[in-house]
């Protein structure tokens, strides 16, 4: 839905050109071990810069972890990684106090969440209170603690994964819970020639932390990343373009095929990731095509299709693409 050659034309800037090398030096480096699922990649590094957090919907063995393990050793980061189940206690992702028998009082025990990427594996085997110890520290970055609050390091990104074709034994995310997510994102099976490249790249049974170091560079560091974050809140949006990202998040709201619109949290997510996505493309001003690239991650997952809509067999997706094509493009 993007216009390429509009995006290659574009005049850059060059102050925006160290974050264009920057995103163009990771996704080189990504794909020495990571095959295809542009949406994935994409949309995960637009997360990163702008400060949000992803929800893939993927079946399993798709390469989630190797994806995430890969991207950390690539930005100098911390990896972590949880695998939720039904009996996972909210302290066990944030740390507890424990009592130190030496020095003859509690300490606080930091729990896994204290990374820098996060890979939330199937979060929706939780319970609610599981999800809501998650969900706090994606928003404020802390966790509180016996009335002390402990900051996580930054830059943080969780990815946190379903499986959509598992209902069994799991737990949905209630609205509110799914709005704190900037994206949800689908990872889908492969194409015949990119299942052709992972079959060469990872059947030989070699080490994957020896592969890490050896075939991938880490091109930044956390401090970098974080200085990257605040740079691309300094990219501009005209009126016209908020006028634009507000009519779509509206019209949601509108629309007949939606019993549930987007919140005005949406219209935040798509004003960030545009001037995300501009900056990655070295320049200093968004449009309406960096809108529109990221407009389905940003809403999906913010609406619901009504009894009508879902009985009719239609697609979340494909409605908010009539949407989009039928509001008027700002010209300036």
């Amino acid at each position: 839905m993007t216009h390429e050659l509009y995006r290659q034309a574009a005049p850059q800037s060059e102050a925006f050109s160290n974050l264009r090398d920057l995103y163009n030096a990771i996704t080189t480096e990504v794909r020495k071990l990571y095959v295809g699922q542009d949406e994935l990649l994409l949309g995960t590094l637009t997360a990163l810069f702008s400060g949000g957090h992803v929800l893939i919907e993927s079946v399993p063995g798709l390469g989630k972890t190797l994806f995430v393990r890969t991207l950390g050793q690539i930005l100098g980061c911390q990896f972590g990684r949880v695998q939720f189940t039904a009996d996972l206690m909210p302290s066990d992702i944030t740390g507890a106090p424990v009592y130190d028998m030496k020095e003859s009082e509690f300490r606080f025990r930091p729990g896994p969440i204290f990374t820098q990427l996060l890979l939330a594996d199937e979060i929706n085997r939780s319970p609610a209170k599981t999800h809501a110890a998650l969900l706090e520290v994606m928003q404020e970055y802390r966790v509180t603690v016996d009335g002390t609050s402990h900051q996580v390091p930054r830059p943080f990104l969780v990815l946190a994964t379903q499986n959509p074709l598992e209902s069994e034994g799991t737990y949905n995310l209630p609205e509110a819970q799914l709005d704190r997510f900037m994206f949800k994102l689908h990872v889908d099976y492969p194409t015949a020639e990119e299942e052709m490249d992972v079959l060469r790249m990872h059947s030989q049974q070699l080490d994957l932390n020896e592969r890490l170091r050896e075939e991938v560079q880490t091109v930044t560091n956390p401090e970098t990343l974080v200085a990257a974050i605040g740079q691309c809140g300094g990219v501009r949006i005209e009126d016209g373009l908020t006028d634009y990202i507000n009519k779509i998040v509206r019209m949601t709201r509108q629309w007949t095929a939606f019993h549930i619109g987007a919140s005005p949290r949406a219209g935040i997510a798509l004003m960030q990731a545009a001037r995300t996505l501009a900056a990655f493309s070295g320049r200093d001003f968004a449009t309406p095509d960096d809108v529109v690239e990221i407009a389905l991650p940003a809403l999906r997952h913010r609406v619901q299709l009504t009894a009508e809509a879902e009985v009719e067999g239609r697609d979340v997706d494909e409605e908010l693409r009539m949407l989009i094509r039928g509001i008027e493009v700002p010209r300036d």
